[in-house]
């Protein structure tokens, strides 16, 4: 797949903020599970575990704040995509589908600098 050079950054940058992401998801003692889920129904950045609890995270960033902020591209339309595909997720992981699961965001600010700051918002919305 061919990226320009905007493409090219923007996937670096949202890479970078997923391993911010899960790197602070592992300090606070949650396991993660699986790479990044993607299906036709839509993508799960993190899917992570803490006791009996499935955390179903996605992660945001901006490289600029002219858009609006991060959290806020969460939108409803972006919010069935994800459940969509936890529920894809759920139906061929059975052992997944015994946990309680939620839905975060995670929004990485200065992802590519040298001190990340995370704002982390749990249970952002519900199936």
């Amino acid at each position: 797949m061919a990226f320009t050079r905007i493409g090219l950054n923007r996937r670096v940058l949202g890479d970078t903020a997923a391993e911010v992401a899960a790197r602070f998801l592992r300090a606070q003692g949650f396991t993660i599970g699986l790479p990044t889920y993607r299906r036709r129904a839509g993508e799960l950045d993190i899917i992570a575990r803490t006791g009996d609890v499935l955390v179903i995270a996605e992660v945001r960033t901006r490289s600029k704040l002219t858009h609006g902020g991060a959290a806020a591209s969460v939108g409803t339309r972006k919010q069935r995509r994800i459940v969509r595909a936890s529920l894809q997720l759920l139906q061929q992981r059975r052992d997944l589908a015994e946990l309680r699961a939620r839905f975060d965001v995670l929004v990485v600010h200065e992802a590519c600098g040298s001190q990340p700051r995370i704002e982390w918002i749990q249970n952002a919305f519900s199936a």
